[in-house]
């Protein structure tokens, strides 16, 4: 799949909140390390974040790729306007950067954003 695809693919599995077709994604052992929700496992940290999910809009920014020890690195900036459950917005800008595995699926998913803005609406919801 070539990198935009991917991250088609992501944002629009992420906006509809659709564990299944995101997993589709990631390989089987996947991690995610997440501000918010620290690191777990892809298959965990999913549903997590969709039971905690109202709405969500998604507007990306750009695509940047590039390697590390060889191994093809994906990144996307885009705009998160996330509705908590609760119905509380904690929209946010944020960087995915994604390294990927020789079959082209997510391994590692690194979250990077400024929590402090969204921090009091996450934790009153949880």
């Amino acid at each position: 799949m070539r990198p935009e695809s991917i991250v088609t693919e992501y944002l629009s599995s992420l906006e509809a909140g659709d564990t299944t077709r995101i997993l589709r994604l990631f390989a089987t052992d996947a991690i995610i390390h997440s501000p918010l929700y620290g690191e777990r496992s892809a298959a965990d940290f999913y549903p997590a974040l969709f039971a905690d999910t109202e709405q969500s809009r998604l507007t990306l920014r750009s695509v940047m790729t590039g390697k590390r020890d060889g191994r093809d690195i994906l990144s996307f900036w885009f705009d998160f306007d996330w509705v908590l459950a609760s119905g509380e917005p904690a929209p946010f800008t944020v960087v995915d950067v994604a390294e990927l595995d020789d079959a082209g699926l997510i391994e590692r998913l690194h979250i990077v954003y400024d929590t402090a803005p969204i921090r009091g609406a996450f934790d009153a919801l949880r």
